[in-house]
């Protein structure tokens, strides 16, 4: 971690920071709470902060809730390599077992999201039941993206991160704005997310550099491993169906990922699947809508 980036993560609360080794990085995780592991995984532009609602309400009823900070973000190690959904997975099953923990119940929001449905597949092991939010299957996202014309509308920032350098530059110029005009650009118009704090917390988190051209990389494996053998492999591996319990969550408003596009993620799930669309919502329900998103996810949790 760089020197200056503990009082950018490390942000005081219910919760204790930790560093844990896995998968030959280090990663930043805050957690609180005793019990099942529950491993919350973010999204971008954010990092573990995103999940500030839910872990002490989690922790409160009896779970070990942890928030994770993902290969290149926050507090976490920015290695030159490793931003494919194969080597992200096996961070996630990593720090499962450098927890101390069998298996987890993960819950991840956009890219973490992504990453929750690949750990699923490639490793089934460590993850007893899987909650995805402005997630879809890797699957479904790549078939809508590539044929469907309103999704790939809808992802134009994936193109635009696509120039080497110019949008490293664009996300920590003027201390971070796109960092806020992004998550107001995906919110529900009219949505009080985000407020000050969590603009500033963004925009400062991401300016750890080189966490906007870690970040940015995600994206840039996306598209460059379409036409690679890489790609191909991880397509070939994630056609067998989720066997865990799925619980998906998604915002009637998202701008970025359509509810058409993840609805039919369904059909990769062999396990049960439980979908849920919130009203008046964009691409952030667990930030835009906390209670009415923690209703959701803890009923799911109380039927298990």
């Amino acid at each position: 971690m760089s020197a200056h980036a503990g009082g950018a993560v490390e942000i005081d609360g219910p919760w204790t920071h930790r560093w844990v080794a896995a998968n030959g990085a280090r990663f930043h995780v805050a957690e609180c709470g005793n019990g099942p592991l529950v491993l919350f995984l973010h999204g971008f532009p954010e990092f573990w902060w995103a999940w500030r609602h839910q872990l002490p309400a989690l922790a409160d009823l009896g779970y070990r809730a942890v928030a994770m900070d993902l290969r290149g973000y926050g507090g976490s190690d920015k290695t030159p390599r490793g931003y494919d959904p194969v080597t992200l997975a096996g961070d996630v099953a990593g720090l499962v077992r450098s927890l101390g923990h069998s298996d987890a119940v993960l819950v991840g929001h956009g890219w973490g999201g992504y990453v929750a449905w690949a750990t699923a597949t490639l490793h089934p092991r460590q993850v007893s039941s899987l909650a995805v939010v402005g997630a879809p299957h890797p699957l479904r996202l790549r078939r809508e993206a590539f044929r469907g014309a309103s999704q790939l509308r809808s992802a134009g920032h994936v193109v635009s991160f696509q120039t080497p350098l110019l949008p490293e530059r664009q996300l920590v110029a003027d201390d971070g704005a796109l960092v806020e005009r992004l998550l107001r650009r995906w919110s529900a118009p009219g949505s009080a997310f985000p407020d000050p704090e969590a603009a500033r917390r963004y925009r400062t988190a991401m300016q750890l550099w080189p966490a906007p051209h870690c970040a940015l990389e995600y994206y840039r494996w996306l598209v460059r491993a379409a036409f690679r053998s890489d790609g191909r492999r991880f397509v070939a591996r994630m056609k067998q169906p989720v066997t865990q319990r799925v619980l998906q969550v998604h915002g009637m408003l998202d701008p970025s990922v359509l509810p058409a596009t993840a609805e039919g993620s369904a059909e990769y799930v062999a396990g049960t699947h439980r979908w849920r669309l919130l009203d008046g919502v964009g691409h952030f329900p667990h930030e835009e809508a906390p209670d009415a998103f923690l209703k959701e996810l803890l009923a799911w949790l109380d039927d298990a």
